[in-house]
């Protein structure tokens, strides 16, 4: 583990000096809007390297890293297992553009570790997978209509940027220009937790409905928990009705369990949506379910969706590599008890200094909500003291913790964050807490 250092991030010029350079080739001088820094008022910091739990800056700078590239760092950076993987597979090649063992052992594991999926087809990256879900779902029921849930975000297809959440809550985008008015009718975006409402939807829209598409669990805009039967009665609905279930568990797929979070809720969906974790660290993702509707898909069916870079080796080998190693026994225990210990840590110097604010968790994920009241939906969410949070997170950053920059994002813990990490973050709460008010 890496020794645990005081630092000073008062020098940040060479950082300061790529952001210029940035900003003249590159649109806001990011490649993803959070990576600005907006929603806390500081400019963007350029990281150098990563080792277990934490970050290293261009300026020399480090960092107790919570953000561990939104998700998939859940073994921590530079694990020796992935990156063994990566290295045996390098001297072969980066790229074939033909099919690779890789990628069968890959979707072997998935179906085996996922019952719901029988059979998967590998892409590049979340939004992929919501996309080509999503059209798969509309050719197999033969209707147009999708239900989403205000808050959640599943990437940038067009069809989804409604109410939706990630960068879009982080910037107070509603929707994006350039999304045709036609696309945005096929889309309904209900309140999270709110099964009344999609109930009366299936009632005004009947038989044109032909999914209903949600992360189990909202990670977009912060963290949101579904409630007891929220779940399971979408489950109820969507089979009544002929529609299907679709659970975006890009985020939540095999970081909250072994099963991802219909594991965790004993609920089975008809197609599910993966990333993050299943590369390793490197682009992927992934979309699967029920044979019958698999098999829709081209070369055996009709419903196209085709990517040079999908399944290739070096994703796949870090996928497989990382999927392995959380085999492990007891590795999700100890996931829960890492992120447990920080959620009561944090709860008790929220009470000790008074604050309005309170945390919610699951395993491998937290999120502070500067907020009265408990966060049930998007709406409560944007609620929140958005301007204590942006004074909290800059004195964090201070203090060699790098929290997630927005109110609406959810951090992520990894095996590799111990007792000293979680420690020198308490400790940095604390002081940054007392220079807060109510």
């Amino acid at each position: 583990m890496t020794q645990v250092v005081t630092i000073d991030t008062a020098d940040t010029a060479k950082s300061e000096k790529l952001f210029e350079r940035a900003q003249k080739v590159i649109p806001g001088g990011v490649n993803s809007p959070v990576r600005a820094l907006k929603a806390v008022g500081a400019n963007p910091i350029f990281m150098q390297r990563g080792d277990g739990a934490w970050l290293y800056d261009v300026d020399g700078n480090a960092y107790v890293d919570y953000i561990g590239s939104w998700g998939p760092m859940i073994l921590g950076h530079r694990n020796p297992r992935v990156l063994e993987s990566l290295e045996e597979t390098l001297i072969n090649g980066t790229s074939f553009g033909t099919p690779s063992p890789g990628e069968v052992e890959l979707a072997e594991l998935i179906t085996t570790l996922m019952p719901s999926i029988e059979m998967v087809r590998l892409v590049n990256s979340g939004t992929e997978a919501t996309m080509s879900a999503t059209r798969l779902a509309r050719a197999y029921t033969k209707r147009d209509l999708i239900i989403k849930f205000d808050g959640c975000y599943h990437g940038h297809f067009d069809s989804f940027l409604v109410k939706a959440g990630s960068g879009l809550a982080t910037n107070s985008i509603a929707s994006s220009p350039g999304v045709p008015e036609e696309l945005i009718k096929l889309t309904l975006s209900l309140p999270y937790n709110d099964l009344a409402s999609v109930e009366k939807a299936f009632k005004e829209h009947k038989d044109k409905i032909a999914a209903v598409i949600v992360e189990p669990i909202a990670a977009n805009c912060g963290l949101i928990l579904p409630d007891e039967k929220f779940l399971s009665g979408l489950r109820d609905l969507t089979s009544k009705h002929g529609a299907l279930l679709i659970f975006d568990e890009v985020i939540t797929g095999f970081r909250v369990a072994l099963g991802g979070a219909q594991a965790k809720y004993k609920i089975k969906a008809d197609l599910t949506c993966l990333g993050k974790i299943i590369g390793g660290g490197l682009p992927v993702g992934a979309y699967g379910g029920k044979k019958e509707i698999m098999e829709l898909v081209a070369p055996v069916g009709q419903v196209y969706q085709a990517g040079t870079l999908s399944g290739n080796p070096l994703a796949t080998a870090a996928g497989l590599a990382q999927l392995r190693s959380l085999i492990a026994p007891n590795a999700y225990e100890i996931l829960e008890q890492k992120t447990k210990r920080l959620s009561d840590g944090l709860t008790e110097l929220i009470k000790k200094a008074k604050l309005s604010a309170h945390i919610v968790y699951t395993t491998g994920m937290l999120c502070l909500f500067f907020h009265k009241g408990e966060i049930t939906d998007f709406e409560a969410t944007q609620k929140c003291d958005t301007e204590k949070f942006a004074n909290l997170w800059k004195a964090l950053i201070k203090k060699g913790i790098y929290w997630p920059p927005s109110q609406f994002e959810t951090a992520f813990i990894s095996l590799e964050h111990g007792k000293a990490e979680i420690e020198q973050t308490l400790a940095a709460f604390e002081e940054s807490f007392n220079h807060l008010k109510d």
